[in-house]
């Protein structure tokens, strides 16, 4: 288990060696700090390698609206595996890899308005390393299986469960669940969705003890 960031760092390091753009994918539970990870991440790596020179793909950001959930049934799940825009997904880790030379837009996800924004992001032709991060890099199917092979690495974030659950209810409390709901939705849907990404753990590359990275950083 890695718990530093400059562990982290020279893991990047190292892989920058190899030719063509790095892409490094950061999984784990809902709740877990993907997020928080990743943004420590991106900051140490803009501060060494230059604004220019990192991208940012979050998975999030390939939420199906909620349009499209009512349309399908799915809204009481939102978060499930189906309830994302999979191929998109996919299309633009390719792009990243086929297309090096082009500017990619992609999807940012806004938490107030619980949405998915069209182009909200953009990942340079001079960004060396992006960082994905999101539930479901390592699922073997449902169309996920695509993920791994795009990403040099998958590192998963580990963390205690019960710890990771106070948090997943205070966020849904901070967006306007009242504590009731906020602790009904963690149980029945983002720890059904939780047990679907531990399953994978065992095929991450690494496990991160982020708390540890985030204090030893």
């Amino acid at each position: 288990m890695i718990d530093s960031l400059p562990e982290l760092l020279g893991r990047v390091a190292t892989l920058l060696s190899r030719p063509g753009r790095l892409v490094i994918g950061i999984t784990g539970a809902p709740g877990a700090g993907k997020s928080t990870l990743a943004e420590a991440l991106l900051t140490r790596l803009r501060a060494d390698l230059g604004d220019e020179a990192v991208g940012h793909l979050p998975m999030d950001g390939f939420h199906l609206a909620d349009i499209q959930l009512d349309r399908l049934g799915r809204r009481d799940r939102k978060g499930a595996p189906d309830t994302f825009d999979v191929d998109g997904y996919v299309a633009a880790l390719q792009r990243l890899h086929s297309q090096p030379d082009q500017m990619l837009y992609v999807p940012g996800f806004e938490r107030d308005l619980e949405q998915p924004i069209a182009a909200a992001i953009a990942i340079p032709p001079s960004a060396r390393v992006v960082v994905t991060e999101g539930n479901y890099l390592l699922l073997p199917d449902g169309g996920w299986e695509h993920v791994r092979p795009l990403l040099a690495e998958v590192w998963f974030v580990g963390i205690d469960d019960g710890i990771r659950r106070e948090r997943l209810v205070r966020r849904h409390e901070q967006f306007g669940k009242s504590t009731a709901a906020a602790r009904e939705w963690v149980e029945r849907s983002d720890e059904a969705n939780a047990r679907i990404v531990i399953a994978r753990r065992r095929s991450a590359d690494v496990i991160v003890h982020v708390d540890k990275v985030l204090v030893h950083r």
